[in-house]
């Protein structure tokens, strides 16, 4: 490689007849001159070729990194096909799949538990909707039976008063009629008829809203019920799995305690919301029972007991 330069030091030689006698001789001050020129060049190309073999193993391996043959051009990239029917976007197993809300929320709870909350939800729509009737103004207190009861009485037809009180079935229709029943009697045991007629009904319709208010506080006993079993199996799988317990197992379990709480929450709101709506519209109504039994039969006052001396 480093032939052509030839030698960096010129070799002397004292026997070629030049004198030597401490002056520089011509011949010899060309040749070093000459040496001194040519190595430079040299040198550049010899630090040029080291550059170069340098930057080419770099191609090398970046050509091979990115697939590319060296030594025949590009090598082929193979790419897997995905096999037919199986997305590979989708990420969620067939399992996930079939596997809906309903059926994860009944095989959370149980078939315990959902026969327990579809039986309490059965009840309370049957409740509400049979509150719902009775606390009418048509069942508790109609207006049209006040009107024609009053206008019989203005006109002295009292037993015709009596009998169509008697016929009508609301609160309103039974108070009247127990309290001509025993007018009697007098005034006073008429008022005490009334009172105690007014009370059995009232108690009925207390009874019956009473049932809606119980489930709607043993809705959330059963949920939280569910979520103290729930944790309790989550936690034993925790023992018996050791360090690595299964995780759906454990999620089995914090969903059974989840979704019993959110279940017994979701029958015990509107449970109460109803119970306490419907309360204050019987208590309402009940009020304008007695009321208007009472106005109706004041004119009876002075009505004293047979065989009582004036």
């Amino acid at each position: 490689m480093f032939a052509p330069c030839g030698p960096l030091v010129s070799p002397k030689h004292p026997n070629d007849g030049t004198p030597n006698d401490g002056t520089p001789n011509d011949g010899m001050s060309v040749g070093k001159s000459v040496v001194r020129l040519l190595r430079l060049p040299c040198f550049a190309l010899l630090a040029s070729l080291m550059f170069s073999a340098s930057a080419g193993a770099q191609d090398e391996d970046a050509m091979a990194e990115f697939g590319v043959d060296v030594a025949g051009g590009p090598t082929e990239v193979i790419v897997a096909e995905n096999e037919p029917g199986v997305d590979a976007g989708d990420e969620t197993t067939p399992a996930a799949k079939d596997q809906n809300l309903l059926s994860w929320v009944i095989k959370s709870l149980g078939w315990g538990y959902v026969f327990i909350f579809l039986a309490l939800s059965i009840s309370l729509v049957s409740l509400f909707v049979m509150n719902v009737l009775a606390a009418r103004r048509d069942t508790l207190c109609p207006n049209e039976l006040i009107e024609n009861f009053e206008e019989l009485l203005n006109e002295k037809q009292f037993q015709e008063a009596y009998d169509m009180a008697r016929a009508d079935e609301s609160v309103l229709g039974k108070v009247l009629s127990a309290g001509l029943a025993k007018i009697s009697r007098g005034y006073d045991k008429a008022l005490e008829g009334m009172q105690e007629v007014g009370e059995e009904e009232s108690m009925k319709l207390e009874h019956l809203l009473s049932y809606m208010a119980l489930i709607g506080n043993l809705s959330p006993m059963i949920g939280l019920f569910g979520t103290v079993h729930g944790m309790i199996s989550s936690f034993q799988v925790i023992a018996v799995g050791g360090a690595s317990p299964k995780p759906a197992e454990l999620a089995s379990g914090i969903s059974t305690a989840l979704f019993t709480t959110l279940i017994g929450l979701a029958i015990a709101i509107p449970a109460i919301a109803a119970y306490n709506i419907l309360r204050n519209r019987v208590s309402r109504l009940l009020l304008e029972v007695g009321v208007s039994s009472e106005n109706l039969m004041s004119r009876f006052e002075d009505v004293q007991p047979k065989g009582a001396k004036k």
